[in-house]
């Protein structure tokens, strides 16, 4: 109470949120990586049709643009306290699970390592997701 009465600006970036995007950054480069090692090796191993090589490459790459703009507007929206980047945010990480769902169930072969990528990822973006809501919330008040 004394501090905001001598001028001081108490600061609502969320930090368990800066947290999880720094973590989530770093999963999703491994994350991509893993993926697109194990889709080569499931192209080399087992009858991959062509067509669904190209699909799960083409989303995989869909992926990883759309993480990329999703954490670069996340710690913009959570740093500057802006409620407009950290919707956006929000509304590219409920695309990032749908993609993840398709990693994890829909795509050609699924591997335990793919299954347990994806529900790690999908556990993060979880997560995520209530830190954002929780920090959009706090700006607008």
């Amino acid at each position: 109470m004394a501090a905001a009465r001598r001028g001081e600006v108490r600061g609502l970036s969320s930090v368990p949120l800066q947290m999880m995007l720094y973590l989530s950054a770093a999963y999703g480069a491994l994350y991509f990586l893993a993926t697109l090692l194990m889709v080569t090796y499931k192209s080399q191993v087992f009858s991959y049709p062509p067509s669904h090589l190209v699909l799960d490459l083409t989303l995989l790459f869909l992926l990883g643009i759309l993480e990329a703009t999703r954490l670069y507007l996340g710690t913009k929206g959570n740093l500057t306290e802006a409620e407009v980047p950290l919707a956006a945010s929000l509304v590219l990480t409920v695309a990032g699970a749908l993609l993840c769902v398709y990693f994890l169930l829909w795509q050609t072969l699924v591997l335990w390592a793919d299954s347990v990528l994806s529900a790690t990822r999908l556990t993060l973006h979880s997560l995520e997701a209530v830190l954002q809501v929780v920090a959009i919330a706090a700006f607008i008040s």
